[in-house]
């Protein structure tokens, strides 16, 4: 298996498993204009992908969104986006697509805002520090 940041080129693949990612979660799927505008936010650096691949399919992904973090007063980083395909989970994916993400995005400190049923899977990750409680303003 090969860990990597993912790359324009890497669309198709990432497409599929954010289709996938809503769909098990019971969001609404994205678009062709949202996975437009994910595209040119991965081209321009705003967010950071991260995949595992085999045999050239994309099997598992999470994102990186670059932060400066006051914890640390370093660049931090807000871990999203992460999903493994239930055929490949419970393989030691997930740990090693974190380490990756945290090593490759270069931040010194990685959060996340979890559901209360991923708590677990989050601390067996490393996620061990709790910093309260994470909200949301939107429409």
């Amino acid at each position: 298996m090969e860990f990597r940041r993912i790359s324009a080129a890497d669309m198709p693949g990432l497409k599929a498993l954010q289709r996938a990612y809503k769909r098990e979660i019971g969001e609404e799927a994205p678009t062709e204009a949202d996975l437009d505008r994910l595209g040119g936010a991965i081209e321009a650096g705003q967010i950071l992908f991260f995949g595992c691949f085999a045999e050239g399919e994309m099997l598992a992904c999470c994102s990186v969104s670059p932060t400066f973090s006051t914890f640390d007063y370093r660049r931090g980083g807000v871990l999203e986006d992460f999903y493994v395909a239930p055929a490949y989970r419970h393989r030691g994916i997930a740990r090693k697509l974190v380490e990756i993400a945290r090593r490759e995005s270069g931040v010194s400190t990685l959060t996340v805002g979890s559901a209360d049923c991923d708590l677990d899977m989050y601390r067996a990750l490393g996620f061990t520090i709790s910093l309260g409680n994470l909200l949301a303003f939107g429409e």
